[in-house]
């Protein structure tokens, strides 16, 4: 149950990020946007994992490529993605979009060799059907829907990693550890948009919703579903992560008074009964 409810957190407070992303698409560059939410979350994890991650530096360094590359496709990358996505593709798309990657996150757990079981891939077939139906009804792709299936893939290889996480790795400290080698990673591409695009101005606008994204969407958010990935499985998590169109389109339609029609409501049904069977453990 804590793996679930830490997965469903998760799940939840990132759907803010991808109405944040959309937001702030004509005032903070991509780039930008990804570097200086990584700075505020480092700085909101450090009291926590900072220390952990000095004294458990010799394992860091032991499994160094392991931590490169698990910061590499979840925090430089997949975040750039995002809101490089946000320029031209819609909130709402773009959370049915990533809500694709438990697809992939099961199939790389399939190939290191963990078996999924009947209920486990029905409730995973149930849910895809629901995110089919949603998207079944939507305009045609655009670029930015692209750059969205790209950070899915990411996403889901970064979950994948999760399970494989040496056990020895603290919690915060991996998590610390992570932030400051994806942060440093973006450090050039930071560099390069600042002297091409010019720095975006601060304003209560563009602060409030990057401290949004660097203390819930990434210091809660991602703490909350690494536990879950270590307690009930990328896949078990992935399947709560179809939550995501759903909580979406609540929130577009809390925020932006965006109104569901039947087709919506169809799939969030399938989306939901797809989660509450896959996510379930056997007896």
């Amino acid at each position: 149950m804590l793996g679930l409810a830490c997965a469903a957190l998760a799940t939840v407070v990132w759907s803010g990020s991808f109405v944040t992303s959309r937001a702030l698409h004509d005032s903070v560059p991509p780039v930008q946007h990804a570097f200086w939410r990584w700075v505020v979350a480092l700085l909101a994890v450090a009291p926590l994992g900072a220390r952990r991650a000095w004294r458990q530096r010799a394992l860091i360094r032991r499994h160094a490529r392991h931590v490169l590359l698990a910061s590499l496709l979840g925090v430089a990358t997949y975040n750039t993605l995002v809101n490089q996505a946000g320029l031209t593709t819609p909130a709402a798309t773009m959370g049915v979009i990533m809500a694709a990657s438990p697809v992939l996150m099961a199939l790389f757990e399939r190939l290191g060799g963990v078996r999924l079981g009947a209920r486990r891939a029905t409730g995973l077939l149930v849910a895809c059907a629901g995110v089919a139906l949603l998207t079944g009804g939507g305009a045609g792709f655009s670029t930015g829907d692209l750059w969205m299936i790209a950070a899915a893939c990411c996403f889901a290889g970064y979950s994948a990693m999760l399970r494989r996480r040496p056990a020895e790795l603290h919690g915060t400290g991996f998590l610390f550890t992570t932030f400051l080698t994806g942060t440093v990673l973006l450090l050039p591409a930071q560099a390069v948009s600042v002297a091409v695009q010019g720095s975006f101005h601060p304003t209560p606008g563009t602060v409030l919703p990057l401290l949004y994204v660097g203390v819930a969407s990434s210091a809660v958010a991602f703490f909350a579903w690494n536990k879950a990935v270590a307690l009930i499985g990328a896949t078990r998590a992935g399947i709560v992560y179809y939550l995501q169109p759903v909580c979406v389109a609540l929130l577009s339609w809390a925020v932006l008074g965006e109104t569901t029609g039947l087709p919506q409501l169809l799939s969030m049904a399938l989306i939901l009964g797809g989660v509450a069977l896959g996510a379930g453990s056997r007896r």
